[in-house]
């Protein structure tokens, strides 16, 4: 059993910054790409930012140079720092990981319950 639980949305308004993390818990081997997508009401989900184990980073235009994506791999936690925020940016911003689970071993995507984030103008 493995769960992904999210913290840090919130309201703000334009040009303001949240923090949103995420950590992985429960039978796990190894924890693989993680990231953060997000959907608007009315609109389909759409991949944020995205990090390997590795460390490498990937970022959905409309975001590059105002969110970035970090990790912790001895906590198994993702973070979405996001500045600049625009009243576009509103939706709800889902975590995600590739885990290897233990017992048996095998690979599966994981999806955190949601957390919203507002940005008022």
């Amino acid at each position: 059993q493995v769960q992904l639980v999210e913290s840090g949305g919130g309201l703000v308004q334009a040009g303001g910054s949240l923090r949103l993390s995420c950590v992985a818990s429960g039978s796990i081997s190894s924890v693989n790409a993680m990231g953060w997508y997000r959907q608007a009401p009315g609109s389909q989900r759409e991949l944020v930012a995205r990090t390997s184990s590795g460390g490498s980073t990937m970022y959905a235009d409309s975001v590059k140079g105002r969110f970035t994506i970090s990790r912790d791999n001895a906590k198994n936690t993702v973070y979405l720092q996001m500045d600049s925020l625009k009243p576009e940016d509103t939706a709800v911003y889902y975590c995600v990981a590739d885990i290897t689970v233990t017992m048996p071993k095998y690979n599966k995507r994981y999806w955190g319950q949601g957390t919203q984030v507002t940005v008022s103008s």
